[in-house]
C-alpha cells in the first residue's frame, strides 16, 4: 500500500461519504457531497500523476484506479438521474458501459493481453466530473437564502438552463459511447476467439 494507492482507496471512502450525504437532501447533505466529490475527482488526476512521478505503479494500483473511478461516476450519475439533471437511459448507458469495459478488459486479460486506457476515455472522466460538480454546485447553493458574489455568479454559471451543465453531459455521454465502441473494436480479435 503505497502512497498512490492510499490515495486511490481514500476516494472509495469519500465516494461512500458522498452517497451518504446525498441522501440527506438538504443544504448540509449537497455542501458535503459536492466536497467529497470534488476532492474525489482531484485524487483520481493526483494518484495517477503520483504514481508515475515516483515510479510506484502496482498492479494494486492497476485494478483501484479504474474500479474507483467508475464507483465513483456510477454512484454519481445514479442520483443525478434521481434529482432529474440526467435521464435515466443516459445513466443506464454510462453504467453500461462500465460493465462492458470491465468485461473486456477480464477477458484480455485471461487471453493474456492488456486493454489500456484511451484518451478519449480520459476526456469522457473529465466531463463526467463537470457535469456532476456544476450539478452539486447549483443544488448547494440553490439551498442557500444568501449567497455572496462568488457563491451567486457560479450558481448562475451551473443554471440547468444554461450551457455548462447540458454541454457537459451530452459530450459525455457522446464520448462514453465513442469510447465504449472503440474499446470493443479494439478487442474485435479477442471477442471473435482469435486471440
Amino acid at each position: 500500500m503505497n502512497l498512490p494507492n492510499a490515495i486511490t482507496s481514500s476516494r472509495l471512502v469519500l465516494t461512500a461519504v458522498f452517497v451518504a450525504a446525498m441522501s440527506f437532501p438538504g443544504f448540509p447533505g449537497y455542501l458535503t457531497a459536492l466536497i467529497a466529490f470534488s476532492v474525489a475527482a482531484a485524487t483520481d488526476w493526483l494518484d495517477g500523476y503520483l504514481a508515475r512521478k515516483l515510479n510506484l505503479v502496482t498492479p494494486l494500483g492497476k485494478l483501484l484506479d479504474p474500479l474507483a473511478d467508475k464507483i465513483l461516476v456510477c454512484s454519481a450519475f445514479v442520483f443525478m438521474s434521481k434529482l432529474g439533471h440526467a435521464p435515466v437511459w443516459v445513466t443506464a448507458v454510462i453504467i453500461g458501459r462500465e460493465f462492458l469495459v470491465t468485461g473486456l478488459r477480464q477477458i484480455a486479460v485471461e487471453a493474456g493481453q492488456v486493454l489500456a486506457a484511451d484518451r478519449l476515455g480520459k476526456w469522457k472522466t473529465t466531463f463526467q466530473l463537470t457535469f456532476v460538480i456544476t450539478a452539486l454546485v447549483w443544488e448547494s447553493f440553490s439551498q442557500m437564502e444568501v449567497r455572496g458574489m462568488v457563491a451567486e455568479g457560479l450558481w448562475k454559471l451551473a443554471d440547468p438552463r444554461g450551457w455548462l451543465m447540458p454541454v457537459a453531459l451530452w459530450i459525455s455521454l457522446a464520448l462514453t459511447v465513442i469510447s465504449g465502441a472503440n474499446y470493443v473494436w479494439n478487442a474485435r480479435g479477442l471477442l471473435k476467439g482469435k486471440a
